[in-house]
């Protein structure tokens, strides 16, 4: 008698036309989809599966899987990128605090969960371990869930957690996680985050994003004090800060003396750390990006990047040459969090220059995925343009101020025809802020 294969169990599992969910980045059980793209004729039959996407961390899904695959998401980023080339990625341009919603409400249809957990503590709860975000909603809707255990995942505290029974198909993981990759800053980065580090105040609540700015941002704040987190990501720098001492979480307001994140997104090392850790909870997107948990914090200190930024405000973080790059992502919500927080500091940072191009520009090239309403601090390796408050002449001065020295007068040129559109009334370069005004801090 054959012995029964995992194909065998997922093709008694999925239905021809499901949806199929798992966790992002390194929340994606590699074991379960790597069979599922292999296999992905037969477990479709004679139909086809729609997968949900958000940041990819491994290349298990390629374009030419769109022959059985419908791909859809709320990003482009990482591995993913190669979909939305290919134009095979079917693009949902909403914020993320939206998404549990929506797929609770059935709105998104989340038929199968393909999730990895860690190993089960003594009360036979396993852990969803990496990663909570949008997937206690899938879990709540799907009819199937299927589970690969995995000895690499660590036990996180915050919940849901699963028992043996909820589970319909529990299989032992055969591959490990993979780190985030990344590489070590350089200067421009390592100069944004000294700017960025003056301006968080000891006991402030730190929201980052991923990459190599966040983590120099990070890196610059070893000399503060009492310092909270509570943000989507957490990554590698937050254990340096923890045990430092730095990253106390005493002074949030609430969930005091516990950080709070939504995945882990980082290396072995960030794992080890979050293993038991009861000083760290990972807890859904209803919560980590509900507003009036954001507006409770104290400090609130918000720090997105974006792709690039107009000369009003406006930001976009989703399309760059043309492609879909990104994502609408959390930053409006965060953003928006920081301004209602008592103290809170909503930030972007960018780099001024992409290769010989002004990330500073008139017009943008892709959507406004953040609203200049939204814009509080924009930072970039040339100064600290604070856009609160501010009249559109004001902000127009103060982005130029803080734009690579070789794009301001191109963009001076652009202005007034920026400003028109406002309704408002050119200010002429001789009346411009100055620079004190403009709060810049670092020049070329």
């Amino acid at each position: 008698m054959e012995a029964i294969t995992l194909v065998d169990r997922l093709e008694a599992l999925i239905r021809p036309g499901d949806a199929v969910w798992w966790g992002q980045a390194t929340a994606e059980p590699l074991t379960l989809t790597r069979t599922f793209a292999q296999h992905r004729h037969l477990l479709a039959r004679d139909g086809r599966l729609r997968v949900f996407v958000g940041i990819g961390n491994a290349p298990t899904l390629q374009p030419q899987m769109a022959d059985v695959f419908d791909f859809f998401g709320y990003a482009a980023s990482g591995s993913h990128r190669a979909l939305a080339e290919a134009g095979v990625l079917d693009i949902l341009p909403c914020h993320y605090s939206h998404l549990p919603d929506l797929i609770r409400t059935g709105t998104l249809a989340a038929d199968v969960a393909l999730i990895q957990v860690s190993f089960p503590d003594n009360a036979g709860r396993y852990s969803l371990g990496q990663v909570r975000e949008y997937m206690p909603a899938v879990l709540e809707r799907a009819r199937v869930i299927v589970a690969e255990v995995n000895a690499d995942v660590p036990w996180t505290y915050g919940g849901p957690y699963l028992e043996a029974h909820q589970i319909d198909l529990l299989v032992e993981a055969e591959n490990g996680i993979p780190d985030v990759g990344k590489g070590a800053p350089g200067e421009i980065e390592r100069t944004i985050a000294r700017l960025i580090a003056a301006r968080v105040e000891d006991g402030a609540t730190l929201q980052v994003g991923i990459g190599n700015l966040p983590d120099a941002v990070l890196a610059a704040l070893t000399e503060h004090r009492d310092l909270g987190l509570h943000s989507g990501a957490v990554v590698d720098g937050v254990v340096t800060l923890a045990e430092a001492g730095i990253l106390t979480n005493a002074r949030k307001g609430m969930d005091e003396g516990i950080g709070i994140g939504g995945i882990l997104m980082g290396s072995e090392r960030l794992r080890r750390w979050a293993h038991r850790n009861p000083a760290l909870q990972l807890r859904e997107t209803d919560y980590t990006h509900h507003p009036e948990v954001l507006s409770c914090l104290r400090r609130f200190t918000a720090i997105n990047s974006a792709i690039e930024v107009d000369l009003t405000g406006q930001i976009n973080a989703e399309v760059a040459g043309g492609l879909y790059v990104g994502a609408v992502g959390g930053a409006a919500d965060f953003l928006r969090g920081a301004a209602r927080s008592q103290g809170g500091v909503p930030i972007i940072a960018l780099p001024a220059r992409a290769k010989t191009e002004s990330r500073i520009v008139a017009n943008l090239s892709g959507p406004v995925s953040t609203s200049r309403a939204d814009a509080g601090l924009v930072v970039t390796e040339f100064g600290v343009a604070d856009l609160r408050g501010q009249p559109l002449s004001r902000r127009v001065s103060r982005m130029i101020d803080i734009a690579a020295p070789e794009h301001r007068d191109a963009l001076e040129r652009e202005a007034h025809a920026v400003l028109r559109q406002g309704g408002a009334v050119f200010v002429a370069p001789s009346t411009r802020a100055t620079h004190s005004e403009s709060q810049i801090t670092s020049k070329e």
